[in-house]
């Protein structure tokens, strides 16, 4: 990919991320459930990640350094989460303070996640160098491990499977 080109889809990843983390980070104080608001605090975290090493990367590239590790990006990234900016607007978080409902939390979560998803699976079918196919293999797969994590989330508020970790029902009980 041309390095204009995946510079600017680097600083969309990076928006991304940072609306992801303050959309996850405001979602923990609004869901009722204690567990939830640890999944999203949890999550918020793993974005925070992201963006350090999608904005890191970026930097390398932008100074001609080319791609450097996700290990690399994320041990040199730590001073970009001292000053987070804060989005303008936050499409995200609008939709959740419409309605501030947990399953409503989770259902925006799971939209976001797949909307990732499909951006890192588009960038990872165009990427050339190997370096560049292991970090977005990286990022993809915790995406889609946060999808994963956010749909067994919503099963279980909608009592049709578990809800942090813990089933609704037990088969062992019903068959007592």
């Amino acid at each position: 990919m041309a390095r204009e080109r995946i510079i600017e889809e680097l600083g969309t990843a990076y928006k991304t991320e940072i609306a992801g983390y303050h959309f996850y980070t405001t979602a923990a104080a609004l869901v009722d459930d204690s567990k939830g608001r640890s999944v999203f605090a949890n999550l918020a975290k793993d974005e925070l990640a992201h963006m350090v090493v999608v904005g890191k990367i970026a930097e390398s590239i932008k100074n001609g350094l080319g791609w450097i590790s996700y290990e690399q990006a994320l041990a040199e990234g730590f001073a970009l989460t001292q000053s987070i900016p804060y989005p303008r607007e936050n499409d995200l978080i609008k939709r959740l303070t419409t309605n501030q409902s947990d399953t409503n939390a989770v259902q925006i979560a799971i939209e976001n996640e797949e909307s990732a998803v499909e951006f890192y699976s588009r960038l990872l079918r165009e990427a050339e160098a190997p370096v560049e196919k292991v970090v977005l293999t990286k990022l993809l797969e915790m995406e889609k491990g946060h999808l994963k994590i956010l749909r067994w989330e919503y099963e279980s508020l909608t009592k049709t499977g578990f809800w942090c970790g813990e089933m609704e029902y037990s088969v062992e009980k019903e068959s007592e």
